[in-house]
């Protein structure tokens, strides 16, 4: 159950990455960043005042956000910390580069994964699964090839130094995710709605330095319908994705890689949408990662 979870946690991934292109292109970063998480933040907030003004209800639901103590609200603030980081990161690549060269660099995350989950969880892959990760990773350096050709130089290119920090860091929380839903046995709601919380109100403290005392930056602003929409697919696909992490036999490494399938709509569909080029190029080491991530799976 927890794979078909994972699949599902990826489906939603996928539009969400589409109308993150369209909410940041051409926009402010940091107020589009804000909007998203706070439309999470809203989506969830039903689930935190039913769970103090009609618990019964909410635990039937299976939607009950829990008491937790001082110092489980601390390792929430730090998930919150790293990815905020990365979204910004993530979010400033993804306004200036092509979303069919930012998604498949993202989908490099579950390599990350993979060495931590050995090293740290002491998950153990088998020979199909070295083979799958290491041609994810070869994909990924065929789309920077394919970059050069629209003037996208990986070597020079800051931003694609920060869509690989961004995906370090996104890497790097998913391993802590299990940290928290296993060892601190969080429940989904409770650690998504804690986690939307401490970030609106990091968010806040860089827009205060960044955005909000700056008349031309707030006029550049433009609000547009796939902002909250953005939010809540993250939210939903969220909730999916640890209640997968709840089970005990999920394995961190594979969980980040079912999520990676996402990449198919974000190429395929997405490259049409916003009229990309060499979208037929790109299939290619697309085909590549699809092929690693399946090694994966079915290993």
């Amino acid at each position: 159950m927890w794979m078909y979870l994972g699949l599902l946690a990826a489906l939603f991934l996928g539009f969400h990455n589409l109308l993150k292109k369209h909410a940041v292109q051409g926009n402010e970063v940091f107020p589009v960043l804000l909007g998203t998480i706070s439309s999470g933040f809203l989506l969830l907030l039903p689930c935190y005042l039913g769970s103090i003004w009609f618990p019964t209800k909410m635990l039937d639901l299976q939607l009950y956000v829990t008491d937790i103590p001082l110092e489980t609200h601390g390792f929430i603030f730090i998930k919150s910390a790293i990815m905020a980081a990365s979204w910004l990161l993530a979010y400033q690549a993804l306004k200036h580069l092509p979303i069919t060269i930012v998604t498949p660099i993202r989908s490099a995350g579950p390599f990350f994964t993979f060495i931590g989950a050995i090293t740290i969880y002491h998950e153990k892959p088998n020979g199909w699964q070295w083979i799958g990760f290491f041609l994810i990773i070869f994909s990924v350096l065929l789309y920077s090839r394919i970059g050069k050709k629209e003037g996208i130089h990986f070597k020079s290119n800051k931003w694609i130094f920060a869509i690989i920090g961004a995906t370090f860091l996104g890497a790097s929380s998913g391993l802590y995710d299990k940290f928290l839903i296993q060892s601190l046995t969080l429940n989904p709601q409770t650690l998504q709605f804690w986690f939307c919380f401490y970030t609106i109100l990091i968010l806040l403290v860089i827009l205060s330095i960044t955005w909000f005392p700056h008349a031309e930056k707030r006029k550049a602003f433009k609000w547009r319908w796939s902002i909250p929409l953005v939010g809540i697919l993250l939210q939903i696909a969220d909730y999916f994705y640890f209640k997968a992490l709840q089970d005990p036999d999920a394995l961190i490494m594979l969980l980040s890689a079912i999520k990676r399938s996402q990449i198919i709509i974000a190429v395929v569909v997405g490259g049409l949408i916003f009229k990309e080029q060499n979208k037929r190029k790109k299939l290619v080491p697309l085909a590549g990662i699809m092929i690693g991530v399946f090694l994966i799976l079915y290993s």
